[in-house]
C-alpha cells in the first residue's frame, strides 16, 4: 500500500497514482528518486507532476508514457523498475524541448547527424527491396505513416539488427525529437557508460553534455 500513496519528491514534483502499479516489485518512489539524483535539477524544472496510471493515449499511440504541459503521464503497467525509469527519463527529455528547443536544435548539428543516419538507413533498406522514397527519410519531423512502416512493415526487431552502430535504438530513427530523447535516456540510464552513445552519436552526446551546464542555457 505504501507504494500506492501519493507523494512529493525532494525537488517538489507531485507524484499521483491514478491506478495502482501492477508489478508490486516496483518501488515508484525509488525509481523517481534515482532519476532526481542523476539528472541535474535544472533539467527537471519543467516537470511539476507525474501521474501513474492507464490512459487511452497509451493504447492509441502505442506508447508507455508522454509529457504534456508540466505533467508526465506514465503507465502503471511496467516490466520492471528499469523499464519505468527509462520511460520517465525519456519523457523528461521532451519537457526540455519548449524551454531549450533553440539551444538543442538551432545550430542544426543534431539534425544533420540524424539525417545522415536516416540517409544511410534508406540506402540499406533500398538494397533490401524496401523501395521508399528518400524524401521520406530526409524529413526530421515525426510522420505517422513512416513510423507504421518501421514498426509494422519492417519491424523493430529487424530494424534493431540493421541499425546496430547507427542508432541507439530503432525508435531513435522515427524523428529528430525521438533521436534526441533516446540519446538523453541512454545518457542518464547508463551514467557511467557513455562510450557507445559518444561513438555513434557524437553531436548528440556533446549537446547533452552542454545541457548539463545551466550557464550555457542561460546564455542561449
Amino acid at each position: 500500500m505504501e507504494q500506492q500513496t501519493d507523494f512529493y519528491t525532494p525537488t517538489g514534483i507531485h507524484v499521483f497514482f491514478k491506478d495502482p502499479i501492477e508489478n508490486k516489485d516496483i518501488d515508484v518512489e525509488e525509481v523517481i528518486n534515482k532519476a532526481e539524483s542523476i539528472i541535474p535539477h535544472h533539467l527537471l524544472s519543467e516537470v511539476e507532476m507525474i501521474i501513474v496510471g492507464w490512459f487511452n493515449e497509451f493504447e492509441e499511440r502505442g506508447i508507455n508514457a508522454f509529457y504534456d504541459g508540466g505533467t508526465l503521464y506514465v503507465s502503471n503497467i511496467q516490466d520492471d523498475s528499469m523499464d519505468m525509469y527509462d520511460d520517465i527519463v525519456h519523457e523528461i527529455s521532451h519537457s526540455l524541448e519548449e524551454p531549450y528547443g533553440y539551444f538543442i536544435y538551432s545550430d542544426k548539428k543534431i539534425e544533420n547527424e540524424f539525417l545522415r543516419k536516416r540517409k544511410y538507413l534508406h540506402d540499406i533498406l533500398w538494397k533490401m527491396d524496401y523501395k521508399i522514397p528518400s524524401s521520406v527519410f530526409m524529413d526530421p519531423e515525426y510522420n505517422e505513416e513512416f513510423d507504421i512502416l518501421l514498426y509494422q512493415k519492417i519491424g523493430y526487431d529487424k530494424l534493431t539488427n540493421i541499425m546496430t552502430g547507427l542508432f541507439i535504438s530503432a525508435y531513435a530513427a522515427t524523428s529528430l525529437r525521438e533521436y534526441f530523447a533516446t540519446g538523453f535516456a541512454e545518457f542518464y540510464t547508463h551514467p557511467d557508460e557513455h562510450g557507445f552513445l559518444q561513438k555513434i552519436s557524437p553531436e548528440l552526446y556533446k549537446k547533452i553534455i552542454s545541457l548539463q551546464n545551466p550557464e550555457k542555457l542561460d546564455n542561449q
